[in-house]
């Protein structure tokens, strides 16, 4: 058993949030990676895939989520279930923002504007 302290977490600022990896396989050796999405109101991530699939569960706040073209409102307590390679963009609430917990498989890779990266609070 491995415990994760809090001041022990990684904090990655993008420029639609704040990343912060809860345990991942360089963080406590853990084989999927969990990280605390926070989103500003307003706020909106970049359009991109994701190799892998992800979940989302919404703690606070909600969002608009394009999915592949159709948009899905979240809001707190809601969990969203994202198939792979599925082009997608969240919107964080307009007033409220949004926390979420996501996981998704370790060594997956996003890909936007034609670039391929493996998101830092995965590792």
């Amino acid at each position: 058993m491995t415990v994760i302290r809090n001041d022990e977490t990684r904090r990655f600022e993008t420029p639609a949030g704040v990343m912060t990896t809860l345990a991942s396989p360089t963080l406590g050796g853990a084989s999927q990676p969990l990280w605390r999405v926070e989103m500003s109101a307003g706020s909106a991530g970049p359009v991109h895939t994701i190799d892998t699939e992800q979940i989302w569960t919404v703690l606070s706040g909600g969002a608009e989520v394009r999915l592949g073209g159709s948009d899905i409102r979240v809001g707190a307590g809601d969990t969203l279930v994202v198939a792979p390679d599925v082009e997608r963009q969240v919107t964080a609430d307009a007033t409220a923002g949004l926390t979420a917990i996501v996981t998704s498989a370790a060594g997956s890779t996003a890909t936007a504007g034609g670039n391929r990266i493996q998101p830092p609070w995965t590792l």
